[in-house]
Formats: structure tokens, C-alpha cells, sequence
């Protein structure tokens, strides 16, 4: 690539206990009364509590909106908005994973634009910026939606998830604080882990890969290697936390610039039909996703390969490379994710629609290997 463009719109605050600023970051943009967006997960986590303090001290009041569900769907995205203009709130804070940012994303949308959620889906469809100010707090390692212009969001009546995509998005301010993640049960760890993993992966072999984002990629890649199994196998241990936490985070600064890729395209279509996390959804298909690209993409898979800390010395470009595939295949194995798509109940009838749905996925543009949608019907015979 001869030229390119690398933004990020979000100022990022990184490190154990950042999220105790809050208060103050929170009123330097003269805010009097915060929505908080979270989901009942991290409201039984008590991780609110360590929000709502500093918030206390600084004088901010605070409404808690505890609604989202994994995957949200439009729903609740316009009863967060209508909650947010009901309570006369100047400020969104968005404390969770992808789920409540997305919504929060969707829901600051709709208080300044009005109209249905569905309006927005695609690229460039929100029409201004919002005056609301959205802070990110994330309390998991995957999405990295703290730092994207993205959105996704599932449209249940459709079984489709859509994707809202507008710099407009992209929150003012993320506090990354890796000390909010201990409490994430393993399971989540691991689905969340593995999302940003392929983040990772799928942005470092896009056909709109550019060197700083090739660079944060493939750090992501090398910290989220050496560190996923053990924040799997003990969520305390500390370093394990604040890596997966960078890694998610240098992914989605990645992803935000390069895009993504077939893993996604399917994974979207995936979860529409068969109601499967996304996460989940995403650790079923990655393998199998990378074994169909390698052929075009061979020295950065080699490169994959190197950065999860496999030794390929002495092998040819092709054997180099598909030792990247040989370790996610063995890391999903041992942060017990489920490896066939039976599993989480998806049945042979299914793979020709989430085929088709696949299909219409906007990334599948930047996908080192152009599928076919019965390219993508033989994956997932593959993964079933």
C-alpha cells in the first residue's frame, strides 16, 4: 500500500484503576447527570458500584439503564433512548462489553436523529454528529467497540444482526481499566478473547491492511497468545488481565481502519439464524475461515504463526503458514469453546440461508479470498 489513512477518534485512557477517574473525566465535559448503560451482568458483578463512587464525588448524578442482553436487539436500543430523554441526561456512560456500548452507540443515534434504528444500517447513514458526549468503559477483552465507528446489533423480527458503521460512532473517550475484567467468568473470557484474537487475525490479512494497523494487529495477535489461556484458567492473575485487555484493545484500533473479513461476514449471518453469541460464533468459524484464505495470503499467515509462538524453522512458506491454523485450532481447544457448530444448535438446514445472509455481508469486500456462497456452505459443513 502506497498511501493510507489511520484515524482514531477516540481518546483512549489505559491501565489498572483509570476507571476511578471517572468522576473528573466525566465532568470535564460539564456534565451534571450521567446515563450509565450496562447490562445485569456486570450490575451483579458490583462493578457499578465502582462507577457510580467517583461519579458521587465529582457531584454527577446518575441513571441506570440494566436492560442489555448479549447480542441487544433494536428494542432495546430504542427503549434506552427513550429512557435517556425521559430522565434528562447530558452524558452516556457505557460500562460492559459490546453489548451495552453498541447499544449506547445506537441509542445517542436515535435521541439526536429520531426515526427507526434500522434507518442507520450500512456505512455513512448517521447524518451529524451527536452533542451527547459517550464515554466506553469496557469490562471485557474482545470488542473493542470502545474505540470503533461500528455497531452491531440484532434485528430478531429479520434473524438478521445489522451493522451500523459512521465516525460519528466512535465514543469521545474509552477508559480501559483491565482490573474491571477480573471478574468475567471464564466462559465470557474465553468467547470475548477469541472475538478479538480474530479482530486481530482478520485485520492483518484484509485487503485494506496498512501498516499502522498491520503493526497494532499483530501485537494484538502475540499478547492475546501468550495471554488468553490464562485469563481463561485463572481470572485473577493480573498481568494475564491488563495483556488482554491491551490486545482487545490494540485490535479494535486496528480493525477500525482495515476491517474485517469472512469470519465475521458468517459469524453475523450465524447468530442471526441460530441465535449463537457472537463470540461463540466466532471461535466455531475461525479456523476453518483461515484454512480457506491461507493460499492467499501465505507470508502473513506465516507471520501468525510466528506471533502465537510456533516454531517454524526449516518449513517451507505453505508448512510456516498453516501452523497458524494448527495454534487457534489448539487454543480454542484448550480455553474450551465449543468446536462444532452441533453443539450450539445449528442443524445441515440451516448453513444454505446463513450462506446467503453471508453473501450480503459489506466485508466480505476486504476478504484476502473471494467465496462463493457455496464456498461458504462448505465451511460450515465443515464446522457443523
Amino acid at each position: 500500500m502506497e498511501s493510507f489513512t489511520f484515524q482514531l477518534k477516540t481518546t483512549v485512557c489505559f491501565g489498572p484503576g483509570v476507571a476511578s477517574s471517572i468522576g473528573e473525566k466525566v465532568r470535564s465535559y460539564s456534565a451534571k447527570k450521567a446515563f450509565i448503560v450496562t447490562d445485569q451482568g456486570v450490575v451483579k458483578a458490583g462493578l457499578l458500584e465502582q462507577i457510580q463512587k467517583p461519579l458521587n464525588e465529582m457531584g454527577v448524578k446518575a441513571v441506570i439503564f440494566d436492560e442489555v442482553e448479549p447480542d441487544p436487539g433494536l428494542e432495546t436500543v430504542h427503549r434506552c433512548a427513550s429512557r435517556f430523554k425521559e430522565t434528562g441526561c447530558d452524558t452516556i456512560l457505557a460500562v460492559g462489553g459490546g453489548s451495552p456500548i453498541d447499544t449506547a452507540k445506537g441509542a445517542r443515534i436515535l435521541v439526536e436523529n429520531g426515526g427507526h434504528i434500522r434507518e442507520y444500517a450500512g456505512v455513512n447513514k448517521v447524518p451529524k454528529p451527536s452533542n451527547i458526549p459517550l464515554i466506553a468503559v469496557p469490562t471485557t477483552s474482545g470488542t473493542g467497540s470502545e474505540v470503533t465507528v461500528f455497531a452491531v446489533l440484532s434485528d430478531w423480527e429479520n434473524n438478521i444482526k445489522i451493522t451500523i458503521s459512521s465516525p460519528y460512532l466512535a465514543p469521545e473517550l474509552a477508559l480501559v481499566d483491565p482490573l474491571l475484567t477480573i471478574t468475567a467468568p471464564p466462559s465470557v473470557t474465553a468467547a470475548s478473547g477469541i472475538d478479538a484474537l480474530a479482530h486481530a487475525i482478520e485485520t492483518y490479512v484484509s485487503t485494506m491492511a496498512q501498516p499502522p494497523a498491520e503493526a497494532l494487529a499483530l501485537r494484538a495477535i502475540e499478547v492475546i497468545g501468550k495471554s488468553l489461556r490464562t485469563a481463561v484458567a485463572n481470572g485473577n492473575d493480573r498481568e494475564a488481565r491488563i495483556n488482554m485487555s491491551l490486545g482487545s484493545l490494540l485490535a479494535g484500533m486496528a480493525f477500525n481502519n482495515s476491517l474485517l473479513g469472512l469470519t465475521h461476514s458468517i459469524g453475523a449471518a450465524l447468530s442471526g439464524h441460530a441465535h449463537v453469541s457472537h463470540g461463540v460464533a466466532i471461535g466455531l468459524l475461525l479456523p476453518h475461515v483461515m484454512e480457506f484464505n491461507a493460499m492467499a495470503r501465505l507470508e502473513k499467515f506465516r507471520d501468525i504463526a510466528v506471533a502465537l509462538g510456533e516454531d517454524v524453522a526449516g518449513l517451507s512458506l505453505r508448512e510456516a503458514a498453516l501452523k497458524a491454523i494448527k495454534a487457534v485450532r489448539e487454543l480454542i481447544e484448550d480455553i474450551a469453546l465449543p468446536r462444532r457448530l452441533r453443539e450450539v444448535g445449528v442443524s445441515e438446514d440451516m448453513i444454505e440461508g446463513i450462506a446467503k445472509d453471508a453473501m450480503g455481508h459489506g466485508m466480505l469486500r476486504v476478504n484476502p479470498r473471494k467465496p462463493t456462497e457455496k464456498d461458504i456452505m462448505d465451511i460450515l459443513a465443515k464446522a457443523l
